[in-house]
């Protein structure tokens, strides 16, 4: 996204427009056939009359929530402190400091904490009246559009039974000074995989490899670990909802209903990170 911004502005209309269009095609060829696909033409028990598109329950092109840390969200955001986090359990093994909800995770969270129903978008799709009329028309099939179809779905605002987020990976002490700075620090508790980092779009990231994928490359098969500087003043990487889930693939080897980033056979998603 910011590559194609910066290509718009430099000029290159056509070339971005181009590279747009492949992102989305491949986007949406990817979140289609999933659950996450709500529209008319979803494959879940859960799909909405109103419109076809895919990716308008979050995304939009315009009117998008500008606070959000995801791509122009399309959905109203939470309170960072309407949510009771797990860090309030006061358990010893907590070892990392913990930021206010944020992130990616308070945007997978408006989803998922079962206070907004899945058609509440900021941006109805359709141009005009028309457009909109259709989507204020549309209709229901499934119980899921509130989030009432268990635990895992609806989350709800206590996530003190869920996996901490907002969470400094490894007990904290990895950090760099500014986004683009070297990264310091191993992390503090030596029960967790060192973390891979390096600089992408001027922003140093950090990332976990797994199994399968390309060593000290940042894939989407990996635990994917996300900059904040929410707690002290350097960026420095946390486990957030998306480190372990990719919104956009369900399925990997037919075993992943859960939006796994690997399949946790034997375990695997939890060993990726934890030393045990």
């Amino acid at each position: 996204m910011k590559k194609f911004l910066s290509l718009m502005s430099g000029g290159l209309a056509a070339g971005a427009v181009l590279m747009g269009v492949m992102f989305s095609q491949g986007a949406v060829a990817g979140v289609a056939n999933t659950k996450h696909n709500l529209g008319s033409t979803g494959p879940g028990a859960n799909k909405f009359s109103g419109t076809a598109e895919v990716c308008v329950f979050c995304h939009t092109p315009h009117g998008s929530d500008t606070s959000a840390a995801v791509p122009l969200w399309n959905r109203t955001l939470a309170t960072p402190g309407s949510y009771t986090t797990y860090d309030s359990l006061g358990t010893s093994s907590l070892d990392g400091a913990t930021a206010p909800v944020g992130s990616v995770s308070i945007a997978c969270l408006s989803c998922h904490d079962g206070t907004q129903a899945m058609n509440v978008v900021l941006n109805a799709p359709g141009s005009g009246a028309a457009g909109d009329a259709s989507w204020a028309a549309g209709t229901w099939t499934g119980s899921g559009q509130l989030n009432a179809v268990g635990l895992i779905t609806n989350l709800g605002a206590d996530l003190r039974n869920d996996h901490p987020i907002g969470i400094q990976y490894a007990g904290g002490g990895i950090t760099a000074p500014t986004k683009a700075g070297a990264s310091t620090g191993s992390g503090k508790d030596p029960d967790f995989v060192a973390p891979v980092n390096d600089v992408a779009g001027g922003t140093r990231v950090w990332w976990v490899d797994t199994a399968g994928g390309t060593v000290n490359s940042r894939e989407k098969t990996d635990m994917l670990l996300y900059t904040r500087n929410d707690v002290g003043a350097t960026y420095q990487p946390f486990v957030e909802c998306a480190s372990c889930h990719d919104p956009h693939v369900e399925n990997v080897g037919n075993a992943n209903p859960t939006f796994l980033r690997i399949s946790n056979a034997g375990s695997a998603v939890c060993l990726a990170c934890h030393v045990k």
